[in-house]
C-alpha cells in the first residue's frame, strides 16, 4: 500500500462554544441575587460598563436626545458600537422601565436587618446579670465555647487548664450561663439539656426523667408499650410524658442566626393576579442597570490620537459590555416565556391550591416556548417565583405523576398534599397502615402501590403507623 501526502477540502458543520455563549449560558442560570453580584464584578472589571441610576425627567431627557452619525471610515475593526449607539433604548433594557417597581418594592419590609447571634445574646445577658466580677471572665469564656446548637463544646477540665482556675469556681459560672435564655442552653449533652429544661418549668413528673435517663432511643422508635412495661406504668402514663417532653428544644442555639445561613429569599418571578388574569413580573429590579460609558467613544472615532492597541482594547471591551447587555435581556425574556409557560399549564394550581398541581415534564415546556430542554432547565434552576399560594421554587411546578383511574395523570405533590390529609383525618388510637392508605387511594380513583405511599410517607417526614398511635 502506498502513503503519500494529499489536499483534500472538506466541508463541515461544528458546534463551537464561544466565550459570549458560555456567558450567555452563565447568565441564564443565575438566580437575582448572583446575577447581581456577577453585574457588579463586571463593572469593576470593564471599564465601557457603567450602571444607571435613573430618573424620570432625566429618562425622558435622555431618550429626546439625538446622538450625532459617527463620521463614515475605514473598517479597521468591527464597529458594533455604531449600533450600539444608535440605539437608546439599551438593547431592550428601557431607562423607564422599572420606575413603578422600584416605588413598589422600596418599602422598610425589604431591608433586613442583623439578627443578633446566639453569643451576642448571651453576652448582652451577661452585661445586665448580678455575676460578680471575678465570673465574669469565666462566663465570658464559656460563651465563646457555645456551638450552633447552644450545647458547650468544651469540657470544664479544659477550661480549668487554659484559665488557670478551679473546677468549683468554673461550675458556678457553668450554673449562671445555663440559667440564661434560651432555656437549656450551655448544656454538655442531650440529657443535660433536656433536664435544665425541666428545671426551669419546676416539672417533677418522675417518669419524664426516667424517659430522659434511659429510654429516650425508644422513645424515638415509638416503643411505648417496652417502656411503659419497664417502668410497671401504663401506656397512657408514658405517653402523658413524651407529650411534655416533646414541647422542650433539643437545640436551643438554633433558633439564632449564623453567619453561613441563608436569610431570605428574593423571587426571580412575581405573579400577580388582577381580576381574572395573572400579570408576571420579572424580579430584575435589584439587578443594576447597566449602560456603556460613552466617553469612550472618542477612542474609536477617525480624529482618534489613539494607537491600534488602545482601540483594539476598546473594541473588545465594547463588544463584550455589548454581549453583557444582550444575554441579561434574553435572560429576562426566557424568564418571562417560562413563566407565561406555566402560568397556562398550571391555572388550576395557581387558582385552587397544591391539590390542582399537574404532572410536567421539561420537554413540553421546552416545545411551547421554542426552546431546547436544557435551556428550560437552566432558566428554572435556583429560580424562585412567587404566587397567590405562596413562593416556590420554579423546579417545584415539574412533578412526575400517576395514572388515575378515569386515566388523568395525578402529580406526586397533589398525592403528597392528599396524604396528609388522609393522615390528619385518621383515628390515632388506631392509625391507618401504608397499605390501608393505599386502598383509600384506590377508592378515590388514583392507583398507587403501598411502597410508593411509604416512599411519600417518608419524604414528608411523617412517622410509621406504631408511632403515629396514641394510647
Amino acid at each position: 500500500m502506498r502513503i503519500d501526502f494529499g489536499l483534500n477540502l472538506e466541508q463541515t458543520q461544528k458546534l463551537i462554544m464561544t466565550p459570549e455563549l458560555r456567558q450567555a449560558i452563565t447568565v441564564l442560570q443565575m438566580s437575582s441575587i448572583e446575577l447581581t453580584e456577577y453585574v457588579e464584578q463586571q463593572v469593576l472589571e470593564n471599564p465601557l460598563l457603567e450602571t444607571k441610576e435613573y430618573d424620570g425627567e432625566r429618562a425622558e431627557e435622555s431618550n429626546q436626545e439625538e446622538i450625532p452619525e459617527p463620521q463614515a471610515e475605514k473598517k479597521e475593526f468591527d464597529l458594533d458600537w455604531v449600533e450600539y449607539f444608535q440605539d437608546s433604548s439599551d438593547l431592550g433594557i428601557y431607562p423607564n422601565r422599572g420606575q413603578r417597581e422600584v416605588s413598589e418594592y422600596s418599602g422598610f419590609e425589604h431591608f433586613v436587618t442583623h439578627a443578633p447571634s446566639l453569643a451576642e445574646h448571651l453576652s448582652f445577658q451577661l452585661s445586665l446579670s448580678r455575676a460578680g466580677e471575678r465570673l465574669r471572665t469565666e462566663i465570658q469564656y464559656l460563651i465563646g465555647n457555645i456551638d450552633a446548637r447552644g450545647y458547650l463544646s468544651i469540657s470544664l477540665e479544659e477550661v480549668a487548664e487554659q484559665l488557670g482556675v478551679e473546677l468549683g469556681r468554673l461550675d458556678e459560672a457553668l450554673k449562671i450561663l445555663q440559667g440564661f435564655d434560651p432555656p437549656g442552653v450551655g448544656a454538655r449533652d442531650l440529657q443535660e439539656c433536656l433536664n435544665i429544661q425541666l428545671d426551669l418549668m419546676k416539672e417533677d413528673n418522675p417518669i419524664i426523667r426516667r424517659l430522659i435517663l434511659d429510654f429516650l432511643q425508644d422513645l424515638a422508635g415509638g416503643r411505648i408499650s417496652k417502656i411503659a412495661a419497664k417502668l410497671n406504668v401504663t401506656p397512657h402514663d408514658v405517653q402523658e410524658a413524651a407529650d411534655i417532653l416533646k414541647k422542650l428544644e433539643p437545640k436551643p442555639g438554633r433558633n439564632f442566626s449564623h453567619d453561613d445561613e441563608t436569610r431570605y429569599i428574593v423571587p426571580d418571578v412575581v405573579l400577580e393576579k388582577v381580576e381574572d388574569q395573572y400579570i408576571i413580573l420579572v424580579n430584575d429590579v435589584a439587578i443594576p442597570r447597566l449602560t456603556i460609558n460613552n466617553t469612550y467613544r472618542e477612542v474609536l472615532t477617525k480624529n482618534s490620537s489613539a494607537d491600534q492597541n488602545t482601540r483594539r482594547f476598546v473594541e473588545e471591551k465594547l463588544n463584550s459590555a455589548a454581549w453583557l447587555i444582550r444575554s441579561i435581556e434574553q435572560r429576562r425574556l426566557t424568564l418571562y416565556k417560562v413563566a407565561n409557560c406555566l402560568v397556562e399549564l398550571q391555572r388550576d394550581f395557581l387558582d385552587f391550591g397544591v391539590k390542582q398541581l399537574k404532572p410536567l415534564n421539561l420537554k413540553k415546556v421546552a416545545d411551547i416556548v421554542g426552546v431546547h430542554e436544557s435551556t428550560v432547565s437552566r432558566a428554572t434552576s435556583n429560580k424562585y417565583i412567587q404566587t397567590p399560594q405562596g413562593v416556590f421554587e420554579m423546579k417545584y411546578f415539574f412533578s412526575t405523576g400517576l395514572s388515575g383511574t378515569g386515566g388523568d395523570q395525578v402529580s406526586a405533590e397533589s398525592l403528597k398534599k392528599l396524604l396528609q390529609e388522609i393522615i390528619q383525618d385518621e383515628d390515632q388510637a388506631n392509625p391507618l397502615s401504608d397499605q390501608k392508605i393505599a386502598e383509600i387511594f384506590g377508592q378515590r380513583g388514583v392507583k398507587i402501590s403501598r411502597r410508593t405511599v411509604t416512599k411519600y410517607r417518608d419524604e414528608l417526614g411523617i412517622p410509621s403507623t406504631n408511632r403515629r398511635k396514641r394510647y
